[in-house]
């Protein structure tokens, strides 16, 4: 009687190696950096309450603004200027560190007037940046800054 060989083949142990490959470069990729998860999360939030706070300004006629504020203690967040206090819309990012900037303006115009012109407001939390435009028609995206070409 011959004795069956116990173990495993070449192939077979191929293939584990090659199945904790792929579960490796899966887990390493979709592991992201807390900071731009939470930049990310702070810019939706931001494009929901902008667009809410638009068509508010436009369904009641008002003169609305949103505005960052400085990065002074006791001075983080943002306000809408123009609204009244019962739209109960918030003052501060969800995240500490937020920081925003309208980048050749104080505010962003939100109304009255449905059309209202191209902004841009650039969100920034440690080393991340986010951008987040309208072309005064369209809803406030996040968009890709185009990378800036080395001398």
């Amino acid at each position: 009687m011959r004795c069956a060989a116990r173990g495993f083949t070449l192939i077979e142990l191929l293939l584990v190696v090659v199945l904790i490959a792929v579960a490796s470069a899966v887990a390493s990729l979709s592991l992201r950096d807390p900071a731009a998860t939470r930049l990310d999360q702070e810019a939706a939030r931001l494009v929901a309450l902008l667009e809410s706070a638009r068509t508010e300004a436009r369904a009641a006629g008002l003169q609305a603004s949103w505005e960052p504020r400085a990065e002074t203690v006791g001075a983080e967040g943002f306000r809408f200027i123009g609204l009244p206090a019962a739209s109960g819309l918030p003052s501060r990012w969800l995240s500490a560190g937020v920081s925003a900037d309208v980048p050749g303006a104080r505010a962003v115009v939100l109304g009255p007037e449905p059309l209202i012109g191209p902004q841009r407001i650039v969100l920034r939390l440690d080393d991340q940046r986010l951008v987040l435009a309208t072309d005064g028609i369209g809803p406030f995206v996040v968009v890709s800054e185009p990378s800036k070409a080395a001398p």
